[in-house]
Formats: C-alpha cells, sequence, structure tokens
C-alpha cells in the first residue's frame, strides 16, 4: 500500500515541478521575449524589408559573411523558421549550406539573442543553470557560446559548400555522359 502512496505522490509531483517551472518561465523569461520579438518585427518594418532584402543580398558575396552573418541576421530578425528563407538570395550549391549554418547558429545565439529561436531556450537554460546556481552572470558565457558559434559556421558553411559544389559538378559529369 505505500508502495502505491509514493508512487501516486511521485507522478503528482513530476506535474507540480513541470507547472512550477512553467510559472518561472512566464514571470521570468517568457516576458522578455515577447518585447524583444515585437522590437525586432518593428525594426524590420522600419528598416523596410527591402532595405533588408539589400542587405542580405549583399552578404551573399562573402563566404565569411555567407557562413556566418547571414545566417545569424537572418535569425535575429525573422526568428526561427522565417530566417530560413533569406537562403533565396543564394546560389543553388550555397543553399545547402546556408541551412546548415542557420541551424547551427540558432542554438549559441538563444543566450543573448533568446527571439532567434526560442525552440532552443530550453536547452540554453539547462546549460546555464549552473551557472546561475552559483549566482554567477551567464553573460560571459552566453558571448563565448556565440563566438564559437560563428567559428564553427563558418568551418561547417565552408565545407559543405565544398562538398556541396563537387556533388554537383559530379552529378552534372555524369548526365552529360549519358
Amino acid at each position: 500500500m505505500d508502495f502505491l502512496i509514493k508512487l501516486a505522490e511521485g507522478f503528482t509531483g513530476v506535474f507540480n515541478a513541470g507547472g512550477e517551472n512553467l510559472i518561472g518561465l512566464v514571470t521570468g523569461i517568457l516576458p522578455n521575449l515577447l518585447v524583444l520579438l515585437t522590437f525586432i518585427n518593428s525594426l524590420v518594418v522600419l528598416i523596410g524589408e527591402e532595405r533588408v532584402a539589400r542587405f542580405s543580398q549583399k552578404l551573399t558575396k562573402y563566404t565569411i559573411f555567407r557562413t556566418t552573418l547571414l545566417p545569424f541576421c537572418s535569425l535575429f530578425f525573422l526568428s526561427n523558421p522565417m530566417g530560413f528563407t533569406m537562403g533565396r538570395f543564394l546560389k543553388e550549391e550555397q543553399k545547402p549550406a546556408f541551412i546548415d549554418t542557420v541551424g547551427t547558429i540558432a542554438h549559441p545565439m538563444t543566450g543573448i539573442f533568446p527571439h532567434g529561436n526560442p525552440g532552443e531556450l530550453f536547452v540554453w537554460i539547462g546549460i546555464s543553470s549552473g551557472i546561475t546556481t552559483l549566482g554567477l552572470s551567464t553573460s560571459p558565457l552566453a558571448v563565448r557560446y556565440l563566438i564559437a558559434g560563428f567559428i564553427v559556421c563558418f568551418i561547417r558553411g565552408t565545407i559543405t559548400e565544398m562538398f556541396t559544389k563537387r556533388l554537383m559538378k559530379s552529378s552534372d559529369a555524369k548526365e552529360v555522359a549519358r
């Protein structure tokens, strides 16, 4: 009988803990996230969607910008999943790398800019919880995390572009041979 009581208490305890966590998010990060989303959307409207599009096209000229700044700006201004739409300014052989880098930078930017990919917020909170438990600021970790994210995006994007170009070239050669 005691086993069933403890099982029932444990079962409801899981939901109580989940509810407490939800209330913490609703009173903590959620208002910040909503204000930040509103600000970014207002900024895009004030700047003008056409100007944002022209800026994106300029970023596609150089590999380092195409694999770091364009994915970052895409998620910063449009959030996930709309950030993927900025790939329309790229050549076909550059699009797979762009998708790869947007997915790669989505997590590292969450520590500073949670509106970019709110779905990653729970991962960031889990990673940074040890630091907050110690009463320390999470900002140094967030900045280091973002810098590491840019480095990884550049490496992955460059390699993905290289492989994509090779695959497209070999695919074209096979079609010519037929």
